[in-house]
């Protein structure tokens, strides 16, 4: 490929204005000094003497109580992927719990003898002896309602990160008509 633009100046050599600046402008040939809201304090006034320039007082009615800084911010769009991945851990971490409490649970009312209480009034309300009658704490045992429980547990994520990530999509859908969920953030102090 060939240069079509021909030569031209080389930097360093370049004094002509910067692209965005005057032609006509002068730059200082010091360096810049931004203008202060107070006189630079004279010499005589850092060697102790009077000072001719402006001194900086504290406000008598300054307010003691700072201001709390807010800010209103729009959430735009929901991000469908990262939703999904936060719910499926969520709902991750709900299903551990469930199973957990749902085995305390259990344990708690096996200590109580509310098992065996509630099978030997099954029991009794039947007319049937422990031979041929319904067994309430075998078909309550352990094993059994952690089987239960982990098959709601396994339902209850997939069924939670689908719901997730759907509502997500629709509520891009909704935000891309009204602008999305405003929202008024402060500073905490």
């Amino acid at each position: 490929m060939t240069d079509t633009r021909g030569q031209g100046p080389s930097y360093e050599t370049y004094n002509g204005p910067l692209p965005g600046e005057r032609a006509g402008a002068q730059q200082p040939s010091g360096p810049y000094h931004p203008p202060q809201a107070y006189g630079a304090q004279a010499p005589a006034a850092a060697a102790g003497g009077q000072n001719t320039g402006a001194v900086r007082r504290p406000r008598t009615g300054a307010r003691t109580t700072p201001r709390t800084r807010k800010a209103r911010l729009r959430v735009a769009k929901a991000d469908p992927w990262s939703v999904m991945k936060v719910s499926f851990l969520l709902s991750i971490a709900l299903g551990i719990c469930t199973i957990v409490a749902a085995s305390v649970l259990w344990m708690v009312m096996d200590a109580m003898g509310v098992f065996s209480t509630v099978g030997g009034t099954i029991s009794e309300a039947t007319g049937s002896n422990e031979s041929n009658g319904f067994d309430l704490q075998s078909f309550l045992s352990l094993p059994r309602v952690l089987m239960f429980t982990s098959v709601i547990a396994v339902i209850d994520v997939v069924l939670m990160t689908a719901l997730a990530t759907l509502g997500a999509f629709i509520y891009n859908l909704s935000a891309g008509f009204v602008g999305g969920v405003e929202l008024t953030l402060a500073e905490d102090e």
